[in-house]
């Protein structure tokens, strides 16, 4: 397996510096966060588009992903939805990154059918345009979908190869999944897999991975039973939690621990 890590621990951070900590812990690739407040978003124009690539690709690391904020169950009209989606397609492409990350974002009172409907028609129309750019769009567990048996409800209306899932390791514990269920739902849709560490249910403030509560060697566990080949992201979420500690001084201790499972789990 690959390593990787989520800009969200580094708000705001240069492409430049970003690579640097890339290149100097180890890591393979990175999921660059998609937000007006970050370097990377959907209104670069093309000639910055060209100098991001160019920068990844003499760094030798890799864009894992484009980490994007489109909520795809959410209630409305489905073409804000769309459009918003086509530019993230449109940025990973141009990027060369293979994937892109969406939210469920069903509203509390929406009901359950009606959500997995609009999420599985969004996804469904999209998913002709990631084709033909050869992206692929991830629905990751998150909010109203928050576990595997949740999102295949979407995943399985879709039926589309260019469409699949991102598990967050948090979400589906908190949704009270084991790691070998989560893994049984998501393997036929899986791109790859989010994992962090948290203090508790009630506390999820970003914790150094293995000083917490998730379980991530359950995880990497079955994911090496199963001869799975893809990426694993490092999603601290620092850009929520001030007080946490900066991500950088804790990028090459979080690497050797997921080295060090994977070397166990092999």
């Amino acid at each position: 397996m690959k390593l990787a890590f989520s800009t969200l621990g580094v708000p705001g951070l240069p492409v430049p510096e970003v690579l640097a900590l890339a290149t100097a812990h180890g890591y393979h690739g990175v999921e660059l966060r998609a937000h007006p407040e970050e370097p990377v978003h959907i209104g670069l124009g093309p000639d910055e588009r060209t100098d991001v690539a160019a920068e990844f690709k003499a760094a030798g690391i890799e864009i894992m992903g484009i980490a994007g904020y489109t909520r795809v169950a959410a209630p409305g009209d489905d073409e804000p939805v769309l459009d918003e989606l086509r530019r993230l397609l449109d940025l990973a492409h141009d990027l060369g990154a293979p994937f892109v990350r969406v939210f469920p974002g069903a509203a509390p009172d929406q009901p359950r059918d009606e959500a997995d409907a609009t999420a599985a028609r969004r996804l469904g129309t999209a998913a002709e345009h990631a084709s033909a750019l050869g992206v692929r769009i991830l629905l990751e567990t998150h909010d109203s979908h928050r576990t595997g048996a949740d999102a295949i409800r979407i995943l399985g209306r879709v039926g589309h190869r260019q469409v699949g899932a991102l598990w967050d390791v948090m979400h589906t514990w908190l949704g009270g999944e084991q790691p070998s269920e989560s893994y049984a739902a998501l393997a036929p849709y899986l791109g790859y897999v989010q994992v962090k560490d948290i203090a508790s249910a009630d506390d999820t403030t970003p914790l150094p991975l293995g000083a917490g509560v998730l379980p991530l060697t359950e995880c990497v566990d079955v994911l090496c039973r199963h001869s799975w080949e893809g990426w694993l992201c490092w999603e601290y979420e620092k850009r929520w939690y001030e007080a946490a500690p900066p991500l950088p001084e804790l990028l090459g201790r979080g690497r050797d621990h997921l080295a060090r499972l994977l070397t166990d789990a092999a």
